[in-house]
């Protein structure tokens, strides 16, 4: 059984950082790419960040871009989302996810990927 675990949220103020871990578990997990999403009160998931395994291609949501990074430790199965000045609208739940194998390079989009973890809250207060 596969699993994603998210860890490193918490409270932090504006123009603060925070360092979010998603590690994979399971034997039978393989996948092409991960991604961080997010869901504040009130509002739709939205795309935060992805990354490809193999090659370390990422990706980021316009609205992070210029302030967080993503990357992976292939071998701990583990992706972080490092998130540098941090803005109040940036509080949500922040989710990570895998996907299962190459299924086109929309990493935006929710429904490619299978596996998500529980959640992990980020606040940031201003």
């Amino acid at each position: 059984q596969v699993q994603l675990v998210e860890s490193g949220g918490g409270l932090v103020q504006a123009g603060g950082s925070l360092r979010l871990s998603c590690a994979a578990s399971g034997r039978t997990f393989s996948s092409y790419a991960m991604a961080w999403f997010r869901q504040a009160p009130g509002k739709e998931r939205e795309f935060v960040a992805a990354i490809t395994w193999g090659g370390g291609a990422t990706y980021l949501g316009d609205s992070v871009k210029g302030r967080f990074t993503i990357s992976r430790d292939m071998n701990k199965k583990t992706v972080f989302l490092q998130m540098n000045s941090l803005k109040p609208e940036d509080t949500a739940v922040y989710y990570c996810a895998a996907d299962v194998g190459y299924s086109g390079g929309d990493y935006y989009r929710q429904n490619k990927y299978i596996y998500w973890g529980q959640g992990t809250q980020v606040t940031v207060s201003s």
